[in-house]
C-alpha cells in the first residue's frame, strides 16, 4: 500500500509565507508527504524545502513544476538534485509547449522523453499531470493526452493521473486507470464541479467525482502516492486538509 500525502497549494499563499506550519498540520492530520511546487511561481528555495519539511517529519512527495522549467536542461538538473536531497522519487510536469495543436504535443512528448531518460537515470520516476484540456478534440483529429501517450516511453513518461480533471475532461477515472496502469502510481485525489471551462473544488467526498470507484482501481495495481489537492478552498485549509484525509481513510486508502 503506498502512501497519502497533500498538494501544498490547498494552503494558497501560506505556504509561502509559513511552511513549517503549513506542514505541522499536514503532520498532525494524518498525511505522510506532501508535494510541492504546481501554483504557476516556481518552487521555494531548496534550503527551505529541505529544512522544513525535515523538521516536520513528512516525505516530500514530489515536485510539479511547469513544461518550461522541463524544456530547460539546467532546471532539470536542478530539480533532480533536489529530489535526490530530500529522498524524493517523482518530477511532476504540467503542460506542453503548445496545447492547441497536435504539432505541439508532439514536439512536447519528444521533450518529456528526455527528461523522463534523465530521471530514469538518476533513479527518479518522471509524470505528467493531466488536466481536462488534453481531452479537447483538436483541429485535424485526436487529444492531446492520447498523443502523448503514444509518442512517449512508457518506462520513461508515467502519468500523475488527476482524477477530477479526467472526470471533467469526460473521461471516466476507473477506466482510464485500468486502461494506462503502466504508467500509473502516483495520483491526485480532487473533488468538486463544473466544466472545462468553469469549475468549483471542494473536500474530497463531498463534490461529484466518483473517488471510491477510482480508489478501487488504484488498488488493483501498484501505486505509490494518492495526493490531496484542492485548488481553491473556502473553508480554512486546516479543516479541509483534515476532511479530506478522513474520506481517504473512509475508501480505504
Amino acid at each position: 500500500m503506498g502512501r497519502l500525502g497533500v498538494q501544498l497549494l490547498v494552503y494558497g499563499e501560506r505556504q509561502r509565507e509559513d511552511l513549517p506550519g503549513v506542514l505541522a498540520q499536514i503532520k498532525a492530520a494524518g498525511y505522510d508527504g506532501a508535494e510541492a511546487g504546481g501554483d504557476g511561481r516556481g518552487l521555494l528555495p531548496a534550503e527551505t524545502l529541505l529544512a522544513s519539511f525535515a523538521d516536520a517529519g513528512l516525505a516530500l512527495s514530489g515536485l510539479h513544476v511547469g513544461y518550461a522549467d522541463c524544456a530547460d536542461a539546467a532546471k532539470v538538473g536542478e530539480h533532480i538534485a533536489l529530489l535526490k536531497q530530500a529522498d524524493s522519487r517523482f518530477l511532476i510536469c504540467s503542460g506542453v509547449s503548445d496545447p492547441g495543436s497536435i504539432a505541439g504535443y508532439e514536439a512536447s512528448a519528444e521533450t518529456l522523453n528526455q527528461v523522463g531518460r534523465r530521471c530514469l537515470e538518476a533513479g527518479l520516476t518522471f509524470c505528467y499531470h493531466n488536466h481536462a484540456w488534453e481531452f479537447r478534440p483538436l483541429e485535424g483529429g485526436g487529444q492531446g493526452i492520447y498523443t502523448l501517450v503514444e509518442r512517449t516511453c512508457p518506462e520513461l513518461v508515467k502519468l500523475n493521473m488527476d482524477v477530477f480533471w479526467l472526470h471533467i475532461g469526460g473521461a471516466d477515472p476507473e477506466r482510464f486507470i485500468a486502461e494506462h496502469s503502466d504508467r500509473a502510481g502516483y495520483y491526485h485525489f480532487k473533488d468538486g464541479a463544473g466544466t472545462a471551462e468553469s469549475q468549483t473544488f471542494v473536500e474530497l467526498g463531498r463534490g461529484e467525482v466518483d473517488l471510491a470507484r477510482a480508489a478501487d482501481e488504484v488498488r488493483r495495481h501498484p501505486w505509490e502516492w494518492i495526493v490531496y489537492e484542492q485548488d481553491r478552498c473556502d473553508l480554512e485549509p486546516a479543516i479541509a486538509v483534515r476532511r479530506s484525509y478522513a474520506y481517504l481513510k473512509q475508501i480505504g486508502l
